[in-house]
């Protein structure tokens, strides 16, 4: 997949999606949920909140970097917002997913559908969610992903229609941006 980019009004925002080779990134804090001493792919340290994770194909990242402060958004409303467009994408596919309480990223029962990593520095918010569509679970057997023994589950596995991760992107970022209101851009 090829990175979309798109330019919000707002001074210096961007939305970015892409899909990744296979990786295992961690938080800033470095907790190492590993279940296993070797991983199948490496694992890179980044400066975002949360835990160990997987990240590559057929999975959909979605980057919004979005100023905040200048928006005088908190960051618990800016995650629900977040969240809350990742919902209505999967909803819009016939998928009944939800938040839940304590617990950041988008759920299908207990199963785990999207997951949520984000850094806040001097009002800008980066990094962003993550989209499991047809991602191989086999990836998460080596980890507790994002420190849960909570199992993933796919898109494709609960929709019957056709799952372009380019088509994806672009439905994703049209939704965010109605949620966000009159600082989105078109990609």
């Amino acid at each position: 997949m090829t990175v979309i980019q798109s330019h919000a009004k707002q001074q210096q925002e961007h939305i970015i999606c892409c899909e990744h080779i296979p990786i295992y990134t961690t938080g800033r804090r470095r907790i190492d949920n590993r279940k296993q001493t070797d991983l199948p792919a490496p694992l890179v340290v980044s400066d975002r909140g949360g835990e160990t994770t997987f990240h590559g194909p057929g999975q959909l990242m979605f980057y919004p970097i979005i100023n905040i402060a200048q928006r005088q958004l908190a960051v618990s409303c800016y995650v629900s917002w977040l969240e809350k467009s990742c919902i209505q994408l999967c909803r819009s596919l016939g998928v009944t997913v939800q938040q839940r309480q304590g617990f950041p990223g988008v759920w299908v029962e207990h199963a785990k559908i999207a997951a949520v990593g984000l850094r806040v520095r001097h009002g800008m918010v980066y990094h962003g969610m993550s989209l499991n569509v047809h991602v191989d679970s086999l990836w998460f057997d080596a980890i507790l992903g994002c420190g849960l023994s909570t199992p993933i589950i796919n898109l494709n596995t609960l929709t019957t229609q056709e799952l372009v991760l380019e088509k994806l992107a672009k439905q994703w970022h049209e939704l965010f941006c109605r949620i966000l209101g009159d600082g989105c851009g078109t990609i």
